[in-house]
């Protein structure tokens, strides 16, 4: 059954879907029962005993109160979301500056709801982070494609230029990138946002989904006196809590009150709200692993390339390897990868696969796979 067709055996594209929407295809990875899944970018570990522990305490307390709705502004949350970036982020904000929701696609489906729409676009630097374009259209927010160089840094001349032309209502700015894993300096995102507001002015939003695991700082401390400028962090990768679904954005409090016009009664369960504070007690636990994971990405960029394979610069949880030459040559690299029990992601970039960072036994294996593979392209 294709992506667009329904058990009933009728096509989505039969039913009146907005035109946008037609002929899409919905966000996904292959979900492949293998001995090692590295396609994702989950944090590898599970979450250790105290911590588990810790939620079962804490949602059992939510219980008692599930026949009410939950606190709809977060505010205990919202706190200790402020406390951490406050702590980590190189910059002061308070709970007016934070803003919670289910992951960080959440936060930019409202971010969208409430700056773009209908008659507006917003504009990312490709590739990146596919959802940018998926919640855009499912926002009725027309998209623009933006420029990078080969080497997939983002060229700074050519998308001021774009912004300048399109005047778009929303920016995009991924740093780590993803798929692609590098980072974007300070001075290209200053570059990026003054061009937004000489030509708008526009919101522009910087997704640091895997800020935890680079090289650098966060860029957090920007948005003091840039109303207009949005930081975007999700619990999923180095909290190691994909399932919880838990995204928050740190900007001026106007933003927030703006982003709570759109925002679903009660969107955040209590047992949500429980169970990203119990995390939030265990935070040096859980960075401790984010450092044993900064350790084996950069063994895995190191060895990859002493088998010859090219490498990005990678700042983020996942390396992006390659280079794979001729049509469809990097889906038979990730097949074979596969054949040999170990799961990576092609994710579209022509030439190139991207491999999540996994426990050191898991990295070896799929090392061992691709060295393997390595010697039988060169026999």
């Amino acid at each position: 059954m294709s992506a667009s067709e329904t058990r009933s055996g009728i096509r989505i594209d039969d039913l009146p879907v907005r035109d946008e929407l037609r002929g899409k295809s919905p966000y996904g990875a292959p979900q492949l029962d293998v001995p090692v899944r590295l396609n994702t970018n989950e944090n590898p570990y599970p979450l250790p005993e105290p911590l588990v522990e810790r939620i079962a305490e804490r949602v059992r307390e939510a219980a008692r109160d599930l026949n009410r709705y939950p606190d709809r502004d977060a505010v205990e949350l919202r706190t200790e979301l402020a406390r951490y970036l406050t702590r980590t982020g190189g910059h002061e904000v308070t709970r007016a500056h934070v803003w919670a929701a289910n992951g960080s696609n959440e936060v930019i489906q409202q971010l969208l709801q409430t700056f773009g729409g209908p008659g507006r676009t917003a504009i990312g630097f490709e590739p990146s982070y596919s959802m940018h374009g998926l919640i855009a259209r499912g926002t009725g927010t027309g998209w623009i494609s933006g420029p990078r160089y080969d080497d997939f840094t983002i060229d700074v001349d050519a998308a001021t230029k774009a912004i300048a032309e399109h005047r778009p209502d929303v920016v995009f700015i991924t740093t780590p990138n993803n798929p692609t894993g590098n980072a974007v300096p300070a001075e290209a995102v200053l570059a990026l946002y003054e061009a937004a507001q000489a030509a708008k002015p526009s919101m522009v939003v910087i997704d640091e989904a895997y800020v935890e695991f680079s090289h650098g700082d966060s860029l957090l401390p920007l948005i003091e006196g840039r109303p207009n400028l949005v930081v975007s962090r999700t619990m999923s990768k180095a909290f190691g809590a994909a399932g919880l679904r838990l995204g928050y954005l740190a900007a001026d409090p106007a933003v927030v009150d703006a982003v709570q016009l759109v925002r679903l009664p009660y969107h955040l369960s209590a047992v949500t709200q429980a169970t990203a504070l119990a995390a939030l007690e265990h935070t040096d636990t859980l960075l401790k692993y984010v450092e044993q994971l900064k350790g084996e990405r950069d063994r895995i960029v190191t060895e990859l390339r002493a088998m010859g394979y090219e490498v990005t610069d990678s700042d983020a949880n996942f390396v992006q390897f390659g280079r794979f030459d001729g049509e469809g040559a990097s889906h038979e690299v990730w097949r074979q990868i596969l054949d040999r029990g170990v799961l990576v992601r092609d994710n579209g970039v022509p030439g190139w696969l991207r491999v999540s960072t996994g426990t050191p036994d898991e990295n070896d294996a799929f090392l061992d796979a691709v060295r393997t593979l390595k010697k039988e392209q060169s026999a």
